[in-house]
Order: structure tokens, then C-alpha cells, then sequence
């Protein structure tokens, strides 16, 4: 207990800080308006209903996009409650939040420890880890699987540094729990980052054996830490699994589309200006150094009170609508920050650390920023995209800037621990120190005297683009000059401020170096300094005043007057499409009814192409005829609306100002399923898509040649005013039809297909093909018969006992782990 006390009271101390940073928020029970924890609201309330009335769990949604797997929405299996149960443990049942910052402050503090070093060290590369500013943009964003599985990386690492420093069984065991933990996060793009680190340190380390003659010790902790990823992995088998099958249908996989644009195209699928549309600028990393480089946030210019100092009061009213960020990403929710001081030891660290593991650091460190630019340094995105596996499936290059942000206080602090141990390595390296201070606190000086140097406009091309188009050329002038003004102070304020930090921290680095200070005290000195400059960054990105009472962030799913009209109708399945919101970044809609729209990144490939094709532009026809014959929807085409029809859309939502809607039935909704008269095969996706524009679903299905044997090639199908087919039962998982027809026919069912639905017919298993580019269809023969689909695929419950097998190794493992130590006690 007495050797484990300073590890007790890091980890109270821990505590103490996550709690002191949401202090008030969490005692006061109130939560953060996050953007996408309001979208998952609506996103799984079908779900969340059904396990409620049922006990059982669904793998699909009708309410999103007309139907959607649910693996990439709730990706919950029986197989890992006991992991889970073990993480809240490891999270010490902490409040929401909270535990967030807790959990990335105990995993880089394990990572320390593995690595040997001091509990005062380890508790400050803990903090200037955890306090990096993207990771409480995050928090405030919503994005918590992703920050999740962020904080177990540094353990998972621990493990990989305690198996290469011989402690094979522990290592091994660390590894594996934390992997199945990160996985469990459900944030693979994350965890396909750090491989790059994983496998940069792993060469370290073999360099390492190979010098010392140790390669025999080399391969075999690398041979443990191999079982130990299957191990991790295969825990979670059951959601890789079904993640890597649909990722093959979804926006991430590869169209079947042949575009005109075909170099715009990536093998996976995604095309290259949406992977590279959020790339950091060149000039915008200096934010590692200076946080609000480009301005900080995407947020109304007008809410800087000190910038707003500066300002024009004649142009007030344009500065609440122009945003603080100048930078030329879409928008942003705040920069990287890692720490003006951090980033100075991390510098020294480059002359200083002698271990292989340095090289590692910076190749990473090198390697984040470079890709983090994406479409601004294009040909070594595009050597990436085309050539390193699964690296195209991902978007938002410019969050693998949370490689620097782990690498750079990593080599931080084992330069500091090498200054601590060998105090006159300082005294030997004086020069490299000063080069170091020139190379942060030298330039940020720079920025602060001279802001034009190294950034001669503060006005972003879409804003002088906007700006110009808006404003006369004569006020134009005036106008750009004020905000360069504004823009210089909020720049040049935060460059004099990383001076300030980094002066301090080298004073108390030389304080010691000249033996006027402690290794502890200037140890503990430097983190009160780191912590008090990244908590004071960090506030301006997620404080007190953005948390809410619980009651207001469910505003935005109440019932409407709309929503209770269209409820009224209690057919057992029908879809709405909303007018009154960003149809296809809204979830609200979800709640309530089965929507046509929603928000997923990871949408069917297929329904997004029929968005681009078809639903967007029947969209844009009823947007522009609706109004203009006031509502009467006598007057409307149904021909131009045949791919909304299809989707058994029975009713508008439709704007009527002042926030206000009204809901509008659609009389030609074609109903849960039909009859068809005719079968028409097309050799390839592109000709089954544009088949749509001349066809009239209810008379033809368009099929393609990959379907023909499952409907036998027949073409001409039997349809008459007495074949009918009818809904009986409904439920998100399966769905019950009753048909009758004098003949054999074929019916079109308006639900999305997708493979993993099995259908029967009279309780008989039976194929079933794809319509229409999207829906089901099958061949009914004569007479009365009953069609079930149900969608629970067999693959889950194979991938389940696998998980299953693989958590007992795990927990043998850890049983061994224990074990041991006792045993070692005892002697």
C-alpha cells in the first residue's frame, strides 16, 4: 500500500481535476447541447422503443433513410458486457464528463509509468496530454466514441512498452484490454491512426534489439503482443465483423457507379474532395504553438468581447454575422493546441533523447502534420488515398493531427525526464536548449511584433468572395481593413501569451539547471503552468455556459402539432419527408415518424446515389410546385415524384414561416408493396439508376442481371385488380405480408434491401432480390400466401461465440497476471 500511495493519490488527484473542470455544470445535473448526442436522440428512438416493449435488441431502423442497419448506430453485443462492466470499474462509476477527462488522464499516466517514469512526470505528461484543446472540442461536439477511444490508446501502448521491456504476461494482457476497450469505442478511423505510431515504435524497438543483441527477446514480445491484438480483437469480433460487411454497402465502400469523374473517385469508394474537404492549412499548424492562429473558432466575430475593442460600431451588425476563424476550412469548431512549453521540450527532445524511440516520435509527429493538410499538400494525400490500405475510408484528414498531439508531449517529457536524471545533460546541451526557445518562443515573438510577416491576409478567399459579392467596392475598403485589424489583435494576443508561457517555463528550467530549484518542485511548477495554459484554451471551447438544463435539449424532438396530426394515422408503415429542416442532416424527424432524410456518415451507398440521382431533384419539383398550387396536391405530377412514391411517402412536412409547419398527405404514396406487370434487366448499376427516370415503379421493376435467376428471367408478370398485398405486421426486424393472385407475379415490397434479410414464404426460406435500385422484390407464386422478412443474420450469433472463446483468454490472462503478482508479494 505504501508503494502504490503515490499512484493513489495521482489518480485522486485525477479526479479532483475532471470534477473541477464541469464544477458547476455536473451538480447541478446539467448536460452539454451536443450536436450529434441530439441527433442520436431521434437517431435510436425506434430502437430504443422496440428493446423496451420486447426485451430483445434489433439490428435495423426504419426511421433513418427509409431503413439502416443498426451496427454502426448502436453497436452493442451481449458478448461484451463483461468488458464493459470492467470499463466502468475503470472509470470509477464517474458521472458523465467527468469520466471522460478522468479515462484520458489515467491512460497517458499508465503510459508513463510503463515507460518507468517518476509519478510527477507521469501526472504531467498525463495533463498536457489530456488538455490538449481538440480533445475538449470533442467533448463539446458530441463526438464521444471518438474521444473514447482516444483515451485508451496511451494504454494500449503501455502494454506494447511493458512487452518490448520484458514484462511479456502483463504487456500482453494490457494490450489486449485495451484494444478490445478502444474497439469497443467504436471509432475505428482513431484506431487506424495510432497504427501508423504502433508500428513506427515497434521498429524502434527492433533497432533497439538489434543493437543490443537482443533480437530473440525482440520476436518474442512481439510474437505475445500478436496473441494479445487477435485476443483484443476477436472480443469484439462480432462488431468488426458486421462494421467491415457494411462498410462494403455504405458511403465507405466502392460505387458500382462508373462516373464521369472517375479521378475524383478513391478505391474505396469516398471521392477525394470529400475525404480532403476538412484539411488544415499550412500556416494554420502553428496552432500547436499559438492557439488562435487562424482565429479559433467558427463563431460569431461579434461574441469576442476583447477583439470587438478594436472594431468599427458601424459595422456591428456585419461582425455578428462574419465568423472569428479566417482559416480555409469549411468551418471549425477550434484549433490543435498542445502547449507553447510542451512543444518547446519536444523540440529539445530531438537533441536530448538518444533512444530509438525519439526517431519514432518524430516520424509520426512528421507524418500527422503532412497528412493533416490534406488537399493543400494533395500529391502525398493522393500517394496515401491510392496506395496505403483502408486510409481512403476515412474522412476529415485533419483529425489525425491526434497523432502530434499524443507524440509531441510523449517526447516532451521524455525530455524532461532525461534533464530530471541527468542534470548535466542541460549543462551540455545549453545551446540546443536556446535553439529550442528560438524555434517556439523566437517565433511566436515574431508573430506578435511582426503579424504581416508570416501571415499577410487575415481575410479567408470565401470571405473575401462573399464580401465582395455583398458589399459595394467603394465601403468594401474600410470595411476589410477594420476586420484585419480585429483579426491582428486576436493573433498577436495569443502570440505574446505563448511567449509569456514559454519564458516562464524556461525560467524554471533554468532555475534548476542552476540549482535553485528541485527536480520535483520544477516538475510540479511546470504543471501547474501547463494545466493553468491549457484549461484557460480549453474554456474558450467548452465552459460552463454551454451546458444546459436536460428538458432543453430534448426542444428539439417535441411533439409538434404536425407531428401529432401525421400520428393519427395508424397504418402500420409509412415514411415522412421533412421540408421544414436540412432534410439530410436531421435526425428529429426520426423520432417521431420513419423518415425518408436523417444524418449518418456512414448511409447505404445505394440510398445516397438515389439521393443524387432522383430524391433530391423530386425534392427541389415539390419545393417549387407545392406553393405555387397552394397545397393541392391534385395539381402535382406523380411521375415527377416516383422515387418519393416508392418510398411509401405518405405525408409532407412543409414550412410555413415563423418556425412553424404544416403537415401535407401525399395521395400517391404506391403503399407497403405491389404487384408489377413487367420485369425490365439492366446490365449495370448505371443504366438500373437512369432505368428510374423513364419507368413507372408500380408497372415495371428494374432489375439488375446480378438478381435475374431469383426472379427465373421472367419479364412480363401477371397483375390484375384482384392481386392484392397486403402489411399484417410490423416490426423494425420483421414484417409480415398476405398476398393473393390468380397467377404467379411479382411483387415490389417499398423497404430497402440489404443482404442479411432472409425471407420466407409460407415459413419457407426463400430468395429474394433487389428492385429499383433499392427496394426488395420477390416472385409470389399463385394463390394465397404469407411473406415474412426478418432481419437477424446468422453471422452474429457465429462472431458472438467467438467473443465469447476470446474473453475467456482475456480473462485467464488476467487471472495469470494477478497470480503472479500475489506470488511475488509472498517472496
Amino acid at each position: 500500500m505504501k508503494k502504490s500511495l503515490p499512484d493513489i493519490i495521482a489518480i485522486i488527484a485525477f479526479v479532483v481535476i475532471s470534477v473541477a473542470y464541469f464544477f458547476p455544470a455536473i451538480t447541478e445535473g446539467r448536460v452539454l447541447a451536443q450536436h450529434d448526442s441530439v441527433a442520436s436522440i431521434g437517431l435510436g428512438q425506434e430502437s430504443k422503443e422496440f428493446t423496451e416493449k420486447t426485451g430483445e435488441k434489433t439490428r435495423w431502423t426504419n426511421a433513418i433513410f427509409g431503413g439502416m442497419p443498426t451496427y454502426q448506430i448502436s453497436p452493442t453485443y451481449d458478448s461484451t458486457n463483461v468488458v464493459r462492466g470492467v470499463e466502468n470499474v475503470y472509470k470509477l462509476f464517474l458521472p458523465d464528463y467527468v469520466y471522460m477527462v478522468f479515462i484520458m488522464l489515467l491512460g497517458f499516466y499508465i503510459l508513463m509509468r510503463a515507460f518507468d517514469f517518476s509519478v510527477y512526470l507521469s501526472v504531467l505528461g498525463a495533463i498536457v496530454w489530456a488538455f490538449s484543446s481538440y480533445f475538449f472540442i470533442i467533448i463539446g461536439a458530441g463526438h464521444i466514441w471518438k474521444f473514447v477511444t482516444l483515451a485508451y490508446i496511451p494504454p494500449t501502448i503501455a502494454g506494447i512498452v511493458l512487452a518490448y521491456r520484458k514484462k511479456y504476461l502483463i504487456g500482453g494482457v494490457l494490450t489486449a484490454f485495451f484494444i478490445a476497450l478502444q474497439i469497443l469505442s467504436n471509432h475505428v478511423q482513431m484506431t487506424y491512426y495510432f497504427l501508423f505510431v504502433i508500428l513506427f515504435m515497434v521498429i524502434a524497438y527492433f533497432v533497439e534489439a538489434y543493437k543490443n543483441k537482443e533480437l530473440p527477446h525482440f520476436f518474442k514480445a512481439s510474437g505475445v503482443l500478436v496473441i494479445a491484438a487477435l485476443v483484443g480483437v476477436s472480443v469484439n469480433i462480432s462488431n468488426l465483423y458486421h462494421t467491415y460487411k457494411y462498410s462494403k454497402d455504405t458511403m465507405r465502400g466502392k460505387s458500382e457507379l462508373v462516373k464521369q469523374n472517375s479521378a475524383n473517385q478513391t478505391n474505396s469508394g469516398l471521392e477525394r474532395d470529400y475525404i480532403v474537404q476538412w484539411s488544415y492549412g499550412i500556416g494554420e499548424t502553428f496552432s500547436l504553438l499559438v492557439p488562435d492562429v487562424k482565429g479559433g473558432a467558427s463563431v460569431p466575430l461579434a461574441n469576442n468581447e476583447s477583439a470587438m475593442k478594436k472594431a468599427d460600431p458601424t459595422y456591428a451588425q456585419l461582425y455578428a454575422q462574419i465568423g472569428q476563424y479566417w482559416g480555409e476550412q469549411p468551418g471549425t469548431s477550434g484549433p490543435v493546441y498542445v502547449g507553447a512549453f510542451i512543444l518547446t521540450l519536444f523540440i529539445l527532445g530531438l537533441f536530448i533523447v538518444k533512444t530509438p524511440v525519439k526517431w519514432a516520435l518524430l516520424a509520426a509527429t512528421v507524418l500527422s502534420i503532412l497528412l493533416s493538410w490534406g488537399k493543400n499538400f494533395m500529391g502525398f494525400t493522393d500517394f496515401f488515398l491510392d496506395y496505403i490500405p483502408m486510409y481512403s475510408k476515412f474522412r476529415a484528414v485533419s483529425s489525425i493531427l491526434v497523432i502530434a498531439e499524443f507524440t509531441i508531449p510523449l517526447l516532451a517529457i521524455l525530455a524532461l525526464k532525461e534533464i530530471v536524471e541527468k542534470p548535466e545533460i542541460l549543462k551540455q546541451n545549453l545551446k540546443q536548449f536556446y535553439i529550442s526557445l528560438g524555434l517556439t518562443g523566437g517565433v511566436a515573438l515574431l508573430f506578435a511584433l511582426a503579424p504581416t510577416l508570416f501571415f499577410p491576409s487575415y481575410i479567408s478567399s470565401g470571405e473575401m468572395q462573399a464580401l465582395q459579392n455583398g458589399i459595394p467596392a467603394e465601403q468594401l475598403s474600410p470595411i476589410i481593413a477594420n476586420l484585419t485589424q480585429i483579426r491582428q489583435s486576436i493573433f498577436t494576443s495569443d502570440a505574446w501569451r505563448s511567449v509569456i508561457i514559454i519564458l516562464i517555463g524556461a525560467a524554471l528550467v533554468l532555475a534548476y539547471n542552476a540549482g535553485k530549484l528541485k527536480a520535483n518542485l520544477m516538475v510540479l511548477a511546470l504543471t501547474v503552468l501547463c494545466l493553468g495554459d491549457m484549461w484557460s484554451v480549453d474554456k474558450r471551447y467548452l465552459k460552463d455556459s454551454d451546458f444546459i438544463e436536460p428538458e432543453q435539449r430534448m426542444v428539439s424532438v417535441q411533439k409538434t402539432q404536425t407531428d401529432e396530426y401525421i400520428l393519427r394515422d395508424k397504418s402500420l408503415d409509412y415514411r415522412v419527408l421533412n421540408f421544414a429542416v436540412s432534410t439530410f442532416n436531421d435526425n428529429n424527424t426520426s423520432y417521431w415518424h420513419k423518415s425518408v432524410g436523417g444524418y449518418h456518415p456512414a448511409k447505404l451507398r445505394r440510398y445516397q446515389e438515389m439521393i443524387d440521382h432522383h430524391i433530391s431533384k423530386e425534392m427541389a419539383y415539390l419545393q417549387h410546385q407545392i406553393p405555387a398550387v397552394q397545397g393541392d396536391m391534385t395539381k402535382i405530377n406523380p411521375d415527377s415524384i416516383s422515387v418519393i412514391n416508392m418510398l411509401n411517402t405518405k405525408y409532407f412536412i412543409f414550412p410555413t414561416g415563423n418556425s412553424q409547419t404544416a403537415p401535407l398527405q401525399n395521395p400517391y404514396a404506391y403503399g407497403n408493396a405491389w404487384f408489377v406487370e413487367n420485369v425490365k434487366y439492366v446490365q449495370n448499376a448505371n443504366e438500373e439508376i437512369d432505368a428510374l427516370n423513364t419507368t413507372v415503379p408500380t408497372k415495371t421493376a428494374v432489375v439488375s442481371n446480378d438478381f435475374k435467376q431469383v426472379f427465373n428471367g421472367v419479364q412480363t408478370a401477371f397483375k390484375d385488380s384482384l392481386s392484392t398485398v397486403k402489411l399484417t405486421s410490423y416490426a423494425p426486424n420483421a414484417l409480415t405480408y398476405e398476398t393473393s393472385s390468380s397467377k404467379d407475379g411479382v411483387v415490389v415490397f417499398s423497404e430497402i434491401y440489404y443482404p442479411g434479410w432472409q425471407a420466407y414464404l409460407d415459413g419457407q426460406a426463400v430468395d429474394h432480390g433487389r428492385a429499383d435500385y433499392i427496394l426488395r422484390a420477390m416472385k409470389v407464386p399463385a394463390g394465397k400466401h404469407k411473406i415474412e422478412f426478418k432481419f437477424d443474420p446468422q453471422s452474429i450469433h457465429t462472431t458472438e461465440n467467438i467473443a465469447y472463446v476470446a474473453l475467456g483468454v482475456l480473462i485467464l490472462g488476467a487471472i495469470g497476471v494477478i497470480v503472479i503478482e500475489v506470488r511475488k508479494k509472498k517472496q
